[in-house]
């Protein structure tokens, strides 16, 4: 089964971060590499990766971090959002959440590590339950599979 899926720049954090390959975030990571998670994105979403992922802080070089959003680029879907207005508690994840909202009538997640951040929607999912969705484990609703 493959999905759309915008993923929240914490995600690719901590897959990043992680040491351990079973970890949620690595397999969501892996999944997008491999083409059964199809990432959804926008100009102002690469460009939060491209800011984040080059922070000195976490150390990440600089071809690593290309690496990541270059395979985004190549096998996501460039979304225009458009002009709808949404609230959320923190504007830098409205462009996220926007994009998700374009894409919903085909079945689009919100792959995020912090929940409370977004409005408690099934569609917004932790990397755990997406890949819970991905083995068969949960549908919610019209067109989550591709």
């Amino acid at each position: 089964m493959n999905c759309l899926a915008v993923i929240d720049t914490n995600v690719l954090v901590s897959a990043l971060l992680s040491g351990r390959d079973d970890a949620a975030t690595v397999q969501v990571v892996e999944r997008v590499l491999s083409g059964s998670i199809i990432p959804l994105y926008s100009g102002p979403i690469l460009a939060e990766y491209r800011e984040v992922l080059h922070r000195r802080k976490f150390g990440f070089s600089a071809e690593l971090a290309e690496h990541l959003i270059s395979a985004v680029e190549k096998f996501g879907i460039s979304v225009d959002p458009g002009s709808r207005q949404f609230s959320l508690p923190d504007v830098k994840d409205l462009p996220f959440y926007a994009v998700v909202m374009e894409k919903r009538d085909e079945g689009a997640y919100l792959v995020t590590g912090n929940l409370k951040h977004f409005p408690k929607e099934p569609f917004i999912v932790t990397p755990r339950e997406l890949l819970e969705v991905l083995n068969g484990g949960a549908d919610d609703g019209p067109a989550s599979g591709l």
